[in-house]
């Protein structure tokens, strides 16, 4: 018997824990993302912890920014940034507010409202790759910038909540270094998955951008 997966929405309680055990506990959760159009659910099948001030992969390593302002607040909300002049990237808040820490959305299947992250995904060959990374994660859920700050765990009508989902086995999980990290950063194994999952996305060592000529 296939039990359904559990609705109940992630409480404040759940985010308020070092990332490192928050990131690997979301696999299995649900995304709700409510759009004018309708909502999207998506299953989380990968994502990255991202551990502030010991983490020199972080966005907030070298302290606070107005970029980063969010990762400092309270936990269960949303830090959103836009990267490379064209896509944006959604990660939630965790640990005590004031220590900026935070989870990357890698991945995801959608499992409700797949036509409305078609149009959104149109250069997707299948269902399976409509969130095959955080880019693509973003623009099937139409999360930008609007979004930052978003509190998740809002008890009203909030654009983003957090669902219990199912969860995953101990056994499904996998972990290794994080996709595009670069220097001391990129040797943590602080990218988890789940096991042969097709929606999660390649892996891809940093690759240091050329000097333009």
């Amino acid at each position: 018997m296939i039990t359904a997966p559990d609705r109940t929405p992630l409480t404040r309680e759940f985010f308020d824990r070092p990332v490192l055990e928050v990131a690997p506990d979301l696999l299995g959760r649900v995304l709700v993302r409510s759009t004018p159009d309708g909502p999207i659910e998506l299953r989380l099948t990968e994502v990255e912890a991202y551990d502030g001030p010991n983490d020199p992969g972080s966005h907030a390593y070298r302290g606070r920014t107005a970029r980063n302002d969010v990762m400092f607040g309270p936990p269960g909300h949303v830090y959103v940034y836009f990267t490379y002049g064209m896509w944006h990237c959604m990660n939630l808040v965790c640990g005590p507010e004031g220590v900026p820490c935070g989870v990357l959305l890698r991945a995801g299947e959608v499992t409700e409202g797949a036509e409305l992250a078609r149009k959104r995904r149109l250069s997707a060959r299948n269902d399976k790759e409509l969130a095959k990374g955080p880019a693509r994660l973003a623009t099937a859920l139409d999360v930008d910038r609007t979004l930052d700050g978003a509190d998740a765990c809002a008890p009203d009508a909030t654009p983003l909540t957090l669902l219990a989902g199912t969860a995953v086995r101990p056994d499904q999980v996998r972990s290794g270094p994080r996709t595009g990290v670069a220097g001391a950063g990129g040797v943590h194994p602080w990218r988890y998955w789940i096991a042969n999952d097709p929606t999660v996305s390649p892996y891809r060592a940093h690759t240091p951008r050329r000097p333009r000529t």
